[in-house]
């Protein structure tokens, strides 16, 4: 399904793309703004409607995944696309997601891949088989190898050294790396990169991310028995909360840092009960992926140059919580 590429030129990616389509003139069926009820730019495109698949790994509850759903959704109506969202934390069921997309005849798919020699194949069908396909989030070392044309995150050993050396610049001496997805590889490169950031003692603590309660009991068991345990690493805002929890229950003196955001862990921010998180804007890898996706059908454009597009690392901490934090309760950041 190919767009008219003839009507207007259109400068700019991602959420840049939005402006550019309100000040260019285009014709009626190459992306001209669409207007509401009130006569008021709406921000979407006259294009041609397309549908397009969105495959995470996600786990029910997690809420980093409604964030990236949210800039989904965003992109798709502005864009004038049928987005059609699914998730599987289980890497094999995952794989069917991708495959019922393909069979379903979808114009592009974007896809997350924790375990690439999982995902990757079936990927790499989709790509083969004329799909535009591109990642995000989990698999920036390996989407290439697989036909996938932009990719859209952060390099997570990089953003874990990086909250390594923020660990040791803490003082940080004995710090549990807390992985709730066992066998996701960006989580233990997450945990290798922290080691390598912060050197001294970095000890992995698996919890099971879908049962938060479960997973509180593991982190108080832990703390009660190793006093020595100065700070917690999450890898995720609910886990986070749930240190928290686990803290004051066992009486530890550790202190909390986290990967990711959501509208509580901003709260705990600005409370001081986490001291700072890494943030990769989930907001904005959902969004691009599915804006990239439109480019892809309306002129054949590719997003990166054959590179990934980073949205992280990036902290947030007291000195800034308050500029994102309306934004997070909306589900933006």
């Amino acid at each position: 399904m190919n767009f008219n590429v003839k009507a207007c030129k259109i400068v700019g990616t991602g959420v840049a793309l939005a402006a550019a389509l309100a000040v260019t003139g285009c014709s009626s069926t190459g992306g001209a703004p669409r207007e509401n009820s009130e006569n008021e730019l709406a921000g979407g495109v006259d294009t041609e409607r397309i549908v397009v698949s969105m495959i995470s790994h996600g786990a029910p509850g997690d809420t980093y995944w409604d964030l990236v759903r949210k800039g989904a959704e965003d992109a798709a109506k502005k864009d004038n696309i049928e987005l059609r969202y699914s998730s599987d934390p289980q890497a094999p069921n995952q794989a069917n997601l991708v495959q019922s997309a393909i069979d379903s005849g979808v114009d592009g798919i974007a896809v997350t891949m924790p375990n690439a020699s999982a995902i990757g194949p079936v990927a790499k069908k989709a790509a083969d088989a004329g799909i535009p396909t591109v990642g995000l989030n989990a698999g920036m070392d390996s989407y290439q190898k697989y036909g996938m044309t932009a990719f859209f995150g952060q390099e997570e050993k990089v953003a874990g050294t990086k909250a390594g050396e923020r660990l040791k610049k803490d003082g940080a001496k004995h710090t549990l790396c807390v992985i709730h997805e066992q066998g996701n590889k960006s989580q233990e490169d997450r945990c290798a990169g922290l080691q390598d950031g912060q050197g001294g003692k970095v000890e992995l603590l698996y919890v099971n991310g879908q049962d938060l309660t479960a997973a509180q009991s593991t982190l108080n068991a832990k703390l009660e028995q190793d006093k020595s345990i100065d700070w917690v690493m999450a890898l995720q805002a609910p886990v986070a909360m749930r240190a928290v929890d686990a803290i004051a229950d066992s009486g530890a003196k550790a202190k909390v840092a986290t990967f990711d955001t959501n509208a509580e862990l901003v709260d705990a921010i600005a409370s001081g009960d986490v001291a700072w998180a890494v943030d990769q804007q989930p907001y904005m890898q959902g969004y691009m992926a599915v804006d990239a996706l439109w480019l892809a059908h309306r002129n054949g454009s590719t997003v990166g140059g054959g590179r990934p597009v980073y949205t992280g690392p990036s902290f947030v901490d007291s000195t800034n919580v308050d500029v994102i934090s309306e934004s997070a309760k909306a589900g933006l950041r």
